[in-house]
């Protein structure tokens, strides 16, 4: 997987839903929100360098556990599901295939790179999803990530593996989600 960061940016509004879950430990996890300082979090829509998301996903994962991470994934999940209703990319009720068909239109839309890097549809079924990850997003951040925007599609007993990790020699990391 490429990993270079050169002229990669994400929205302000994946930093901040990052930071919203340690405010009230501002002070004792000084050196995560250092790494966010300089940048402009006014609004949502502004551009920040991914290596600030790598770079704050890494220091959670080292010093909180690989288990705040997922919590982390899961609540952007649900938000970007959120805002995949509000902007009319899915409605109501809607199948697993179609959210993460939208999730690799946001992940367009609140990644700028000139790679073109983000996620991939490898295969589906009725009761399964495989998302190839292209991007260099944080591995376990985003087991949390498709877990809640699945889990918002309303199905039950969701359940997301890697069925290839980069980690692990693989060339991409691969996720294969399941559900009843």
């Amino acid at each position: 997987m490429d990993k270079s960061t050169d002229n990669v940016t994400i929205l302000a509004g994946v930093i901040t839903d990052i930071l919203k879950n340690y405010q009230d430990k501002k002070q004792e996890y000084k050196a995560l929100f250092d790494i966010a300082n300089g940048y402009d979090f006014s609004k949502p829509t502004n551009w920040v360098p991914i290596r600030v998301y790598i770079q704050m996903c890494e220091w959670i994962e080292q010093n909180l556990g690989r288990f705040n991470l997922m919590r982390i994934g899961r609540n952007i999940g649900e938000s970007t599901y959120d805002t995949m209703l509000s902007n009319k990319m899915i409605v109501g009720k809607c199948f697993p295939i179609d959210v993460m068909k939208a999730l690799i239109i946001t992940t367009q839309i609140g990644v700028q790179d000139p790679k073109k890097r983000g996620w991939e549809i490898v295969s589906y079924t009725d009761k399964s999803v495989l998302m190839r990850k292209t991007q260099n997003f944080n591995s376990v951040l985003q087991i949390g990530l498709l877990d809640g925007l699945i889990r918002k599609s309303g199905v039950m007993g969701v359940k997301v593996d890697f069925e290839k990790e980069v980690s692990k020699g693989a060339e991409f990391d691969e996720y294969l989600i399941t559900w009843l």
